[in-house]
């Protein structure tokens, strides 16, 4: 371990933070915090439910990033002082390596955050997953997907709640929703839209093959009570069902699930999650809300494009491939970010792919 590459890395982190600093500004995040801290607690604050519900939801947003800044800023500080026992005693120097790793990791997401200034990526998003042509490794490299962004929240003490899973009949699923409800979840996890590829020798195949197979993520954000869309009766469909699990297995004794289909669009959600049919029924519906604002959204978005004479898709199918043979990698195919190993990967080691995604998104932008 030479003490002059590791002191100048060190250095390098110390400059990245100050530039990261000056742009999210802590002081001004601390005057933030104390002004809705003083609205949050006004006892009337409760007579305008959809104020308050901003209020209360920004000043999560703004305390949680202001605790990571001043945590990495902290990190950093105690990397100088974890270098010197390294040095001096080699039994530390892999466990110094390993938070050398994460803080630079932690530290290349937030400055991506910098450049996350889209009108929803500061909130939470709804990310859906549904397998594609495949059989069963298609239903299968659903479900290893769907778990790979569980892990990416859970190891960044991150909230995520499977909000419903259709299970296959054989293996894996044929789709599931999860809500990710943490500072930037859209903003981050809205560069993992696209085909996902899957090539490996399948374990379903008894001459054990290679097989391709496919899925689809697609991430929608979580809209804001005040954004909120009247969608008239009519135009829903609900139907009431009893959960269940892998098999057919009941986990469920009443009909508490929920699916509501919109007609207009053909949008359908469910969630079965839930205790009650009654929280399902809202869970959902929060889920069709941010699916139709969406659409729309994107609608918006290809008639802007088509007047300005710019039809060319933002993003093409097969965005990243996921090869466990002949050789292993994860590649994305519109950054060319790549790691050769996909355990990690499906463990939820995504924060490569989503700084790279980020910068690449942002270049596309500027041009």
């Amino acid at each position: 371990m030479a003490e002059l590459d590791i002191g100048r890395q060190i250095r390098d982190l110390e400059s990245l933070f100050q530039g990261i600093s000056k742009v999210l500004n802590p002081e001004g995040l601390k005057t933030r915090v104390s002004d809705l801290e003083a609205q949050a607690t006004d006892p009337h604050i409760w007579d305008d439910q959809v104020n308050a519900q901003a209020v209360t939801t920004e000043l999560s947003r703004t305390k949680a990033q202001l605790s990571q800044l001043e945590e990495l800023g902290q990190d950093i500080k105690d990397l100088e002082d974890f270098k010197e026992m390294a040095l001096e005693d080699k039994s530390e120097a892999d466990e110094f390596a390993l938070e050398l790793a994460r803080v630079t990791s932690e530290l290349d997401l937030l400055e991506t955050q910098t450049l996350l200034n889209g009108e929803y990526d500061p909130g939470g998003a709804i990310l859906s997953v549904r397998s594609g042509a495949g059989g069963d490794d298609a239903t299968d490299f659903a479900e290893m997907l769907m778990r790979m962004y569980l892990r990416y929240a859970e190891k960044n003490g991150h909230k995520a709640k499977v909000l419903e899973i259709s299970h296959s009949e054989g293996a894996g699923i044929k789709s599931a929703t999860v809500e990710m409800d943490f500072p930037y979840a859209y903003g981050q996890l809205s560069i993992e839209s696209g085909t996902h590829r899957l090539v490996r020798m399948s374990p379903f195949n008894a001459a054990g093959k290679r097989q391709t197979s496919f899925a689809a993520i697609e991430v929608v954000p979580v809209m804001a009570v005040t954004e909120s869309v009247e969608i008239p009766d009519s135009d829903i469909r609900i139907d009431v069902f009893r959960s269940s699990g892998p098999g057919g297995q009941s986990v469920n004794t009443t009909d508490s699930a929920v699916r509501i289909t919109h007609t207009p669009s053909g949008i359908v959600v469910s969630c079965q999650n839930e205790k009650s049919q009654l929280q399902n029924k809202a869970s959902a519906m929060r889920v069709l809300q941010s699916k139709l604002l969406d659409a729309q959204r994107r609608a918006d978005n290809e008639k802007r494009k088509e007047l300005a004479g710019d039809v060319k898709a933002s993003w093409g199918e097969q965005m990243r491939s996921y090869v466990l043979a002949p050789y292993q990698m994860v590649k994305d195919l519109r950054t060319n970010y790549e790691e050769n190993n996909p355990d990690d990967v499906f463990d939820g080691k995504l924060e490569g792919f989503i700084s790279s995604g980020i910068r690449w998104r942002k270049m596309g932008q500027s041009n």
